[in-house]
């Protein structure tokens, strides 16, 4: 494989409420999803500039899609600090289950949090 090329290049969190899945991350990280459906899907997908060469994905909801806490783990940018995002997950229907903390001054910060799905996602940040 070339060294070059991004390892990881979509990630879908499985969603039971693709509404309810999309209020939630719109109101912990305040951007807009815009939904869609593909393929017998329902997706909201996270904004992104194509022009970037950054990973991005979205929500799925279909027979395929289980929401599990035990699924992929999914790091997302809590920049400039994890805890901006960590203060609005409980009301948004979610659960912080590892609050903030230090990796290594060179790496920074990390957190888990379970959505409104059910889903363990985490939290990366320089702060």
């Amino acid at each position: 494989m070339d060294s070059t090329v991004n390892v990881l290049n979509w990630f879908e969190i499985s969603a039971a409420d693709i509404a309810r899945a999309k209020k939630f991350y719109e109101t912990i990280f305040s951007i807009t999803m815009d939904e869609m459906e593909m393929m017998g899907m329902k997706m909201a997908m996270f904004p992104y500039d194509p022009m970037s060469g950054k990973l991005s994905g979205g929500l799925a909801q279909s027979d395929m899609h289980k929401p599990s806490a035990d699924g992929v783990k999914v790091y997302f940018n809590g920049n400039p600090d994890l805890d901006t995002v960590l203060l609005k997950v409980e009301a948004a229907g979610g659960k912080v289950t590892m609050p903030k903390s230090k990796i290594s001054d060179d790496i920074g910060y990390m957190a888990f949090f379970i959505d409104s799905e059910g889903n363990t996602i985490g939290l990366h940040s320089q702060n």
